[in-house]
């Protein structure tokens, strides 16, 4: 079902950036195509100095002559028109840092340039964001699968160990009252068990390959295998909720000794966000038993 959700989201964006580029076009809101004109302060050789028509800002440029035609390269600063600054960022050219305008007309004291023509700019956000996306998915994952072989290793030699069983009987009383029809000792209650205190340490990737386990496990109790039953649903409430007591390895990794800063910030929202999952969780469970009672 999601798959149809997110293929239909992706079609409506495209549907929708074409429809904005077309009346973009229609409007001819880049104003391409339009002869600009300028009034030339000074050009020797390869330089010039200009003012835009109307505007007593005088800007520099190269003055590059080719054949029968020439272009004005004009690096982008702020000295220049809102809407050559836009042109210059919405150009389809990979050097955003400068414009090539096309002159059209010119003698000593004027000249008429046409600006670079912008397409479809819509469309090309939304495929660049596409491939963006798609390339940090295949890093991420990558990035993934050693800390994911790493702990599920880990996790096996816990299993047959026995080390999962001591886990769960340490915690089966509070989980008892979070998963109440699981069976007492079952290994998906020591998986979920180190996956929260995993989130709860900030050790996100450690989390998790030993959820992914715990959701296994939950599934494998599960007897209509396209429905998430109610300790799938409390779980992946409890993940979402993230509850976490110390700030996020990333987190320190980037900032230092200054997260210190963020820990009771953190405790809190963490604390409430953790509370509410639980308390919606129960109160949907309750809404459903009392249907099926009625």
């Amino acid at each position: 079902m999601l798959n149809y959700v997110f293929g239909g989201m992706v079609v409506l964006s495209l549907v929708f950036a074409l429809w904005q580029d077309a009346a973009d076009l229609s409007r001819n809101t880049w104003r391409n195509g339009e002869s600009i004109p300028l009034d030339i302060v000074h050009r020797d050789g390869s330089s010039i100095r200009f003012r835009i028509d109307g505007d007593s800002t005088i800007i520099r440029g190269d003055w590059r002559p080719d054949g029968d035609r020439a272009e004005i390269v004009v690096p982008v600063t702020d000295a220049l028109p809102a809407h050559w600054r836009s042109v210059a960022a919405n150009q389809e050219s990979t050097r955003k840092q400068e414009l090539r305008t096309i002159v059209v007309a010119s003698d000593s004291t004027s000249a008429a340039i046409a600006l670079p023509a912008v397409r479809f700019v819509k469309l090309r956000a939304i495929t660049k964001a596409a491939f963006d996306m798609a390339e940090t998915a295949v890093t991420l994952a990558l990035g993934l699968i050693g800390v994911m072989a790493f702990w599920l290793g880990l996790m096996k030699i816990a299993e047959s160990s026995g080390v999962i069983r001591i886990v769960v009987k340490g915690v089966r009383p509070f989980m008892r009252k979070l998963f109440p029809s699981l069976p007492p000792d079952h290994p998906a209650l020591g998986y979920v068990s180190l996956n929260l205190a995993a989130n709860v340490l900030g050790l996100g990737n450690a989390a998790t390959p030993m959820g992914l386990k715990a959701m296994e496990e939950l599934q494998a109790l599960n007897p209509d295998k396209e429905t998430a039953t109610d300790p799938m649903i409390m779980f992946l409430a409890l993940n979402t909720s993230s509850v976490q007591i110390l700030p996020p390895v990333t987190l320190v990794a980037l900032m230092g000794l200054k997260v210190n800063e963020l820990f009771f910030s953190i405790l809190i929202a963490t604390t409430f966000s953790t509370a509410a999952a639980i308390l919606a969780v129960k109160w949907m469970e309750g809404r459903a038993w009392r249907k099926e009672a009625a």
